[in-house]
């Protein structure tokens, strides 16, 4: 997730890790050491496209889930 810590508190996917949009580019390497594709989202899916763009164009494979609620929703579905 790439929301703020206030906003990760009010609401996550169960079992995400929250890095904030700005933390990214100091936390490459720690993002590289996740399984991929990493799956991105934030409350609208706003921050999660530029997290998206910026780490496909840094080499890590991810996705834009959207929106944390759209995560939960498929998530459950597979469960």
């Amino acid at each position: 997730m790439v929301r703020t810590p206030r906003e990760y508190m009010g609401g996550n996917v169960n079992g995400s890790i929250n890095i904030p949009l700005q933390e990214i580019p100091n936390r490459l390497d720690e993002l590289k050491s996740f399984e991929q594709p990493l799956v991105l989202c934030c409350a609208s899916g706003g921050r999660s496209t530029q997290a998206t763009n910026y780490l496909s164009h840094q080499g890590i494979e991810c996705l834009n889930g959207g929106s944390w609620f759209d995560v939960n929703y498929y998530q459950s579905l597979s469960n």
